[in-house]
């Protein structure tokens, strides 16, 4: 069982088919911790109708602040931090949950569009989804049988390329991170402590946390990136939106600010993740 904390503002069209897809593919019991940054399309009641817990703020907040409401709300030990504009796969959380526990990590992350295999890898998947989604976007907007056209077009088969991926890679993890899809439990985030409420690139501080702590007490493995589940991130969806300012923007700041220039390369030496 597990908790799955999604915020959104807007994007009804992207929430439904999120929705869909997870209750299509969802293998375990779950709980829906939703934080509905003052949606004004309707998201906010969509989500309620469906049965999820909904958190209504009245202003916009940053990621973390979100991700942490998420967290006081949620019910089970397991938290899957997901984005809206995702579709997961098919037993995308009992696979998740398998590799999780036989490889003992204490942070993972699904691989995604954004983030694949290899830096090779994830350069031509962000190729072809471009050449798929901006003149799409472009043309049709962010609407429902829209975004299912695009989707189709950039897998074939759905269903068939996560067995194959599946197939390929099974339980197979490397050090790295997809910020739009992890998973860890209240025990671990209890010892490293919740979302830095003061960053918004939050998921890269929480990298960064794990990567120095793994050196310096060895207790806890840095985030890894389980090759054979995949879920697919839209990335991007709303880069056209007029998406209102941040409450909390006042107190937000970046992760180099916070670590240093010359911390942050000493800790992703050996690793092909980028700030």
């Amino acid at each position: 069982m597990l908790s799955i904390i999604t915020a959104v503002h807007n994007q009804l069209a992207m929430n439904r088919l999120f929705l869909e897809n997870l209750k299509r593919y969802s293998s375990l019991q779950h709980q829906l911790v939703v934080i509905d940054n003052c949606s004004t399309d309707g998201s906010a009641e969509f989500f309620e109708q469906q049965g999820a817990t909904v958190i209504r703020n009245e202003r916009n907040y940053s990621y973390p602040h979100s991700q942490n409401q998420g967290i006081r709300a949620s019910q089970y030990e397991y938290l899957a931090f997901l984005n809206n504009d995702l579709i997961v796969s098919k037993e995308w959380d009992r696979r998740a949950i398998q590799i999780f526990e036989s490889n003992k990590l204490d942070i993972a992350s699904w691989c995604s569009t954004d983030r694949c295999e290899s830096q090779e890898a994830t350069v031509a998947a962000s190729r072809k989804w471009k050449r798929i989604r901006n003149p799409l976007l472009f043309l049709f907007g962010p609407r429902y049988l829209n975004l299912k056209i695009m989707h189709r077009w950039m897998y074939g088969d759905w269903d068939q390329w996560i067995d194959d991926r599946y197939a390929k890679f099974g339980s197979t993890t490397k050090e790295g991170f997809t910020g739009c899809a992890l998973l860890t439990t209240k025990k671990v985030l209890d010892k490293l402590g919740w979302w830095d409420e003061t960053i918004q690139a939050a998921d890269f501080d929480l990298f960064l946390r794990t990567k120095e702590r793994s050196l310096i007490r060895g207790d806890v493995k840095p985030i890894q990136l389980m090759l054979g589940v995949y879920l697919h991130h839209f990335v991007r969806l709303t880069y056209k939106s007029r998406v209102p300012a941040f409450a909390d923007s006042a107190q937000l700041s970046d992760v180099e600010t916070k670590w240093g220039k010359e911390n942050v390369n000493r800790l992703l030496v050996d690793t092909d993740v980028r700030i």
